[in-house]
C-alpha cells in the first residue's frame, strides 16, 4: 500500500493528464521559446545547460546520441533522424509535475511550441538560435523508461490517438545547419 501511495504522489493519473490537454493546445504554433537544454553525456546521466552547440554530424555536442546503437536500425548505429529529441514544455510540465523532473524524460530540447503532426509535419524546419533543425518522420514514443519515470498512465496518455496526433511524447529531429542555441532562444518555423 505504501508503494501505491508513493506512485500516486509522483505519477499523474490519466484523468489529470487529460484535463491538462487544453493548456497544451495553447502552445504557440509558429514561434516558441526554448525552455530547457539537457545533454546526456552517458546513459542515465543528465546535464541541464544554458547553452549548447548543435552540429550536423554530432547532434547536440557532448551528448551520447552518436555512441548509441540504434535500436530501430537493428543495432547498426545511431539513426541520423534521431539526433535530437524535442518535447513540448507544456506536455512535460504536466506529465512530470514540475520543471526539476523534466530531464528524466531523456529529451534534449524542451520547447514551448505546438509539436503536433498537423503543425510540424516531417520535413518542417525550425530556426533555433544560430542553428536550423528539421523534424524527422521517425516517431518518438513513450517507452519502458518513460513509464518507469512518469507512470503507466503517462505512457498511455502520450501514446493515445490524440497524444500521437499532438506528439505529446515529442518529435525526433536532425541538425541541418550547425550553430549555438541558448535557453530563451526562439524556435521559429521556416516556411
Amino acid at each position: 500500500m505504501c508503494q501505491d501511495l508513493e506512485v500516486a504522489e509522483s505519477h499523474q493519473y490519466l484523468s489529470a493528464l487529460e484535463a491538462g490537454l487544453s493548456e497544451i493546445r495553447l502552445a504557440p504554433r509558429n514561434e516558441g521559446q526554448l525552455d530547457m537544454i539537457v545533454r546526456r553525456p552517458a546513459v542515465g546521466e543528465r546535464e541541464v545547460l544554458t547553452e549548447a552547440v548543435l552540429d550536423t554530424a554530432d547532434g547536440l555536442v557532448g551528448d551520447s546520441w552518436k555512441t548509441r546503437a540504434g535500436r530501430r536500425s537493428g543495432g547498426a548505429g545511431p539513426n541520423p533522424d534521431m539526433q535530437l529529441n524535442l518535447m513540448g514544455s507544456r506536455a512535460i510540465d504536466l506529465i512530470a509535475g514540475g520543471r526539476d523532473r523534466w530531464p528524466l524524460a531523456g529529451d534534449q530540447l524542451f520547447l514551448d511550441l505546438d509539436l503536433s503532426a498537423a503543425n510540424l509535419p516531417p520535413g518542417t524546419r525550425l530556426a533555433l538560435g544560430e542553428a536550423v533543425i528539421e523534424i524527422a518522420a521517425e516517431p518518438h514514443t513513450g517507452c519502458g523508461k518513460f513509464a518507469a519515470r512518469f507512470g503507466v498512465d503517462a505512457t498511455k496518455f502520450v501514446n493515445s490517438t490524440e497524444g500521437r496526433a499532438l506528439n505529446l511524447r515529442g518529435v525526433n529531429a536532425r541538425v541541418v545547419q550547425a550553430g549555438r542555441v541558448r535557453v530563451g532562444d526562439m524556435a521559429r518555423k521556416l516556411l
